[in-house]
């Protein structure tokens, strides 16, 4: 791609999100206007303070009330947010211009990412073609945009630590990469999964004084952001927060199209054959999320620990498999296998989880051209993961029709999104496989 051609991409792509930013997205926005309303007034009360046991925090915007499960780092920036806000407009009023400042930090956070991984690549590579590809193939990328400014998730703001502790390590900042990793799981959890990748890169690039230096790097930016709330007297309610976060988590699987959703599919469909008969049961929509604790009831094992079991199982296989790789394409692809195999095996996964494998694919894919297939797999199904259930914001309608197939076509989803974890692992592997027969020609 000519430079013209990608600059005029990358502007029209931001056109698209900015546009998008009014849009109501999912029901989670409306606990995020709740949630920055209360952190912009006292952020270290929003779990609660004190009380023996702990008491749970309940915080409240006018008639609205809801509790707190989100790590701090992502309520210091829902507190920004709301503090200038206010700012902005006095009295906290609602309306899509609230919606658009709480979607703003995560289209900065995208284009922050975009720029990291233009300049990630353009310095490996020497090249403008590849650092090109990896921004458009990002910032343009119809999945991230859906997941972010239209339907309004925080995962951009999770994703661009998660990206650069990679990168970091990769340069030979072990400290700094680890930092970096504390503030994506204190934004959200699910920014550890990027840990065994970068433990390898880390191990790679100094061995164990190289773990260390991270290991230093996680604790001290940790404490810091975990300050705040030790002094007022609140880490207990934190834990309390989310311990009960989890706890509550009793979905299979939470629109997520997985293993789990599969299995959703098969058991409704099943307790449904004596009123709609066969095969109609099994023709018809999943209209609502299974939960673990019904399964037990109808007599199955708890699925949650199969589910660990298997994605560990996966994860560990994989980390095997490319134990010896110690460039940054490489570890990048381990990482996004390491989200893929969570999203696709673990129980009580929701429908956005995913989105984290694409930047990392992203970035190994622009180092690596045969990880580009599974680069544009993994962000389709991302894409239509979200759209089938959302469209461009529930009850604005534009999405595809999930009875467009005689299975429900979110299912159909999830079996291709099975078939596409196979796949990239084998991928990978193979790619590990020709690293170390290179490397040993060299030698």
């Amino acid at each position: 791609m000519r430079p013209r051609a990608c600059v005029l991409v990358l502007a029209a792509a931001t056109l698209v999100r900015v546009a998008a930013l009014p849009l109501p997205g999912t029901e989670d926005v409306g606990s995020w206007k709740i949630w920055s309303h209360a952190a912009a007034r006292d952020v270290t009360t929003v779990y609660g303070v004190g009380g023996d046991p702990p008491i749970r925090g309940v915080v409240q915007w006018g008639e609205r009330r809801t509790t707190v499960d989100y790590p701090p780092v992502a309520l210091y920036e829902l507190a920004l947010v709301g503090l200038v806000y206010e700012r902005a407009s006095p009295g906290f009023p609602d309306g899509w211009q609230l919606v658009a400042w709480l979607k703003l930090p995560g289209l900065l956070a995208g284009a922050g990412l975009t720029a990291l991984l233009f300049a990630a690549v353009r310095r490996l590579t020497g090249q403008l073609a590849p650092a090109q590809w990896v921004a458009v193939g990002f910032w343009a990328n119809p999945a991230t945009v859906l997941n972010a400014e239209v339907l309004g998730y925080l995962d951009p703001l999770m994703m661009l630590p998660a990206v650069a502790a990679l990168v970091l390590a990769s340069s030979g900042w072990p400290a700094l990469a680890g930092a970096s990793l504390a503030l994506a799981i204190l934004t959200k959890p699910q920014g550890i999964l990027v840990a065994p990748a970068l433990g390898l890169l880390a191990w790679h690039r100094g061995s164990l004084r190289g773990l260390l230096r991270m290991s230093l790097g996680v604790t001290t930016a940790a404490s810091v952001a975990l300050l705040p709330f030790a002094l007022a007297g609140a880490l207990p309610n934190m834990w309390l927060a989310f311990g009960a976060f989890y706890a509550r988590r009793d979905t299979l699987a939470g629109y997520a199209a997985n293993f789990w959703w599969i299995v959703t599919w098969a058991l409704r469909a099943w307790y449904s054959v004596g009123v709609f008969g066969f095969p109609k049961a099994f023709l018809l929509p999943v209209r609502r999320i299974l939960a673990v604790s019904r399964v037990r009831e109808l007599g199955f094992p708890n699925p949650r620990p199969f589910g660990t079991v298997a994605t560990v199982a996966a994860c560990g296989l994989m980390a095997w498999r490319v134990r010896r790789a110690s460039d940054l394409a490489m570890l990048a692809g381990f990482a996004a296998f390491t989200v893929h195999a969570f999203f696709v095996l673990s129980v009580g996964v929701h429908e956005h989880h995913l989105v984290l494998a694409v930047p990392l694919l992203a970035l190994a894919a622009a180092l690596r051209v045969s990880l580009r297939p599974v680069f544009y797999a993994v962000s389709a199904i991302v894409f239509f993961n979200l759209n089938v259930f959302y469209g461009i914001s529930p009850g604005w309608g534009w999405a595809v029709p999930r009875t467009l197939t005689p299975i429900d076509l979110s299912v159909l989803l999830a079996v291709v999104n099975c078939i596409a974890l196979v796949w990239h692992g084998r991928v990978l592997a193979r790619e590990a496989r020709a690293s170390w027969k290179g490397a040993a020609a060299i030698v």
